[in-house]
């Protein structure tokens, strides 16, 4: 096992990172202040994993609450159902809620730990790739709203972020590849050196080979603690962690989060994001190629679907990131680094907004 922590000073917090995690009880239950415990997963995971997880947690008293599916369930109705069962299940401020699944369930029991009673406990255990190297990590906790992604939440640290690699295992192929996207992230936005080895060992981390993915799930997390210390509430340096995520973000939003996965829509963003700064003359069209094909290189889409240049605008002016009226975007001026600006030309923007399937030629 290996351990990161997120410094936050007094809401500092650990990353445990290895195999057969989920089933060390001590592990868990160290980070466990009282008696109750409510299971927040999904109808996929629960399967997979909730029986090793109470047996983790035997000498509780554990409620699971179960919910379907999907990014399109992530929204205020099923929030309002774990409100509901936390207070049928008379749980109270000593509860702890563990987080069992992917990005969703994560993000939604985060909410609900956030609001519940002002404030109680919560611990994170991502079952996919996707959450363990990025939306386990660092406090943001959110539902959708019909106009936006995540556009209703709070910022709430766990107690503790469990990595079990080993689950992984589990992950269908497009979900697995979903979550390299967000590996390949950190390298663009911090690490030259990084990007450059999620490149070359494309087929490896594609093979799930052990070290190559404690390795990418460890400096993943690496990054992703440094900046979140350095800015929890996203004021400044933390809006890098977003690259590709206001494209990507408009392209889910506008297939209604059915069509594409998360990790996925964020490969397109990444990909047109680099397109509009080497437009602007901030990025080599040689760099420019190379994120696009170390985002082919990890069987995860480049091409952006045809959805309307005024739709897309239209939905990336929903974006958090939008300040005082204006539409701010994570650019990569170099690989390793990334810029957040507004002094972007709006005709390059809709050009690449217009591009669509060109993008996928070269």
């Amino acid at each position: 096992m290996e351990t990161l922590t997120v410094e936050l000073g007094s809401r500092s917090y650990p990353i445990y990172i290895g195999a057969g995690l989920l089933h060390d009880g001590d592990l868990i239950k160290r980070h466990v202040a009282g008696s109750q415990v409510a299971v927040i997963t999904n109808e996929t995971v629960a399967p997979l994993y909730l029986d090793a997880l109470r047996q983790a947690l035997a000498g509780l008293a554990v409620d699971v609450h179960v919910l379907p599916d999907g990014e399109q369930h992530k929204n205020l109705d099923r929030y309002g159902r774990i409100m509901d069962f936390l207070i049928e299940h008379r749980h109270n401020r000593t509860t702890t809620l563990v987080a069992l699944g992917g990005g969703v369930v994560g993000d939604m029991c985060g909410f609900a730990a956030a609001t519940f009673q002002r404030g109680v406990d919560f611990i994170q255990i991502p079952t996919t790739l996707l959450a363990q190297v990025d939306s386990s990590v660092g406090g943001k906790t959110a539902v959708n709203h019909a106009s936006g992604k995540n556009l209703i939440g709070a910022f709430y640290q766990p107690r503790c972020v469990l990595a079990d690699t080993a689950v992984l295992a589990s992950l269908g192929a497009r979900e697995y590849c979903a979550g390299l996207a967000e590996v390949l992230k950190y390298g663009v936005i911090a690490d030259e050196g990084f990007f450059g080895w999620v490149a070359r060992e494309s087929s490896a981390l594609l093979a799930r080979d052990p070290g190559a993915l404690t390795h990418a799930v460890r400096r993943s997390c690496e990054i992703k603690a440094d900046v979140v210390a350095e800015d929890e509430r996203e004021v400044g340096l933390r809006a890098i962690l977003n690259f590709g995520h206001t494209f990507g973000h408009a392209i889910e939003s506008l297939t209604h989060y059915t069509r594409l996965l998360h990790g996925e829509a964020v490969a397109m963003g990444m990909v047109m994001a680099a397109d509009l700064s080497m437009r602007m003359g901030w990025l080599s069209a040689a760099q420019a190629q190379q994120i696009k094909v170390a985002v082919a290189s990890l069987d995860l889409p480049v091409c952006p679907p045809e959805l309307g240049v005024d739709d897309m605008l239209d939905a990336m002016g929903m974006d958090k990131k939008v300040v005082d009226g204006t539409l701010r975007l994570v650019l990569p001026r170099d690989i390793g680094s990334v810029m957040v600006t507004s002094d972007f030309a709006p005709s390059r923007l809709r050009e690449t907004l217009a591009a669509g399937g060109a993008l996928c030629d070269g």
